[in-house]
C-alpha cells in the first residue's frame, strides 16, 4: 500500500498522470476540487491500516496547518458500523464489535448472501478526533441471536453449549436494551488539552504494565492459585 496525490495547478499534477489523468479529472469534478487543492489518497489489500494511516495524516495536517480550527470542541457520531467483517486468519466472517449487538433488521434479509454490507445498530462518539466512548443496541430475541450466531459459523450445538443461558432468558422476554461507555480518562484529557491520557490520570502504569505506587501486578501465592484451580507448568521446549 502507499499514499498518492494529485493536484489542480493549471490542470491535474501527479506522478500518475499518465496513467490515471482522465481518473483524477472526473475525481476532481465530482468532489468540486479548486485551483491549487490537493487530494490525497491510499491503496492496498488491506482497507483498515490504509484509513488509520489517512486519518493520523489528517491530524497531522490539520494542527500544523490549521491550528485555529483546533479551538472549542467538535463532535462526531459514527454509526451504520459494518456488523462482519472477514478474517483471512479464520477464513469466515467475525463479528467487528461482538456478536450480541442488534443489527439493523432489515439488512439481514436484503444482504444474506453479503454480510458485509450488514449495519450493526451501534454508536461511537468522536470529539476532537478521539473516541470518546462506544456502546450499542443488544439482541433481545432469541431467532436473531441464533440466525448472527449462524452467520458467524456457529453451529447449533456450539452455540448452546456456551450461550444457551441467553438464548434461554431470550424465551422469558428480555426488554431491549442498550448502553454506551465514555472514557473518563480522554474526556478529562481532551478538557485539559493533553494528548496523552496518561498526563491525567493519577497513577498511570509503565509502558510495561506495572503500577509504580502499588507495584502490581505482584506474584501469585500458591494459596490463590489452588482456589482458581490453576496449576502452573515449566514451559515446554520446542524440539522443532
Amino acid at each position: 500500500g502507499g499514499i498518492m496525490w494529485f493536484k489542480l495547478e493549471n490542470g491535474v499534477m501527479s506522478p500518475m498522470k499518465k496513467h490515471l489523468g482522465s481518473i483524477f479529472e472526473k475525481i476532481a469534478e465530482g468532489l468540486k476540487m479548486k485551483e491549487g487543492d490537493v487530494l490525497l489518497f491510499s491503496f492496498g489489500e488491506d482497507r483498515d491500516p490504509l484509513n488509520e494511516g489517512l486519518g493520523n495524516l489528517r491530524l497531522k495536517i490539520g494542527k500544523e496547518h490549521f491550528p485555529e480550527k483546533a479551538q472549542g470542541f467538535d463532535i462526531l457520531w459514527i454509526v451504520d458500523f459494518p456488523f462482519f467483517e472477514w478474517s483471512d486468519e479464520e477464513k469466515r466472517f467475525v463479528a467487528r464489535h461482538h456478536p450480541f449487538t442488534m443489527p439493523v433488521l432489515e439488512d439481514i434479509e436484503r444482504y444474506k448472501n453479503e454480510p458485509e454490507k450488514i449495519r450493526a445498530l451501534s454508536y461511537d462518539i468522536v470529539v476532537n478526533g478521539y473516541e470518546l466512548g462506544g456502546g450499542s443496541i443488544r439482541i433481545h430475541n432469541r431467532k436473531i441471536q441464533e440466525k448472527i450466531f449462524e452467520m458467524l459459523g456457529i453451529s447449533k450445538e456450539e452455540a448452546l453449549e456456551k450461550f444457551g443461558f441467553l438464548l434461554e432468558a431470550f424465551e422469558c422476554g428480555a426488554p431491549p436494551h442498550g448502553g454506551i461507555a465514555l472514557g473518563l480518562d480522554r474526556f478529562v484529557a481532551i478538557l485539559a488539552g493533553e494528548e496523552s491520557i496518561r498526563d491525567v490520570i493519577a497513577f498511570p502504569k509503565t509502558g510495561s504494565g506495572v503500577c509504580l505506587m502499588t507495584g502490581a501486578p505482584s506474584e501469585v501465592r500458591d494459596t490463590q492459585l489452588k482456589e482458581l484451580k490453576i496449576e502452573l507448568v515449566e514451559e515446554v521446549p520446542n524440539d522443532e
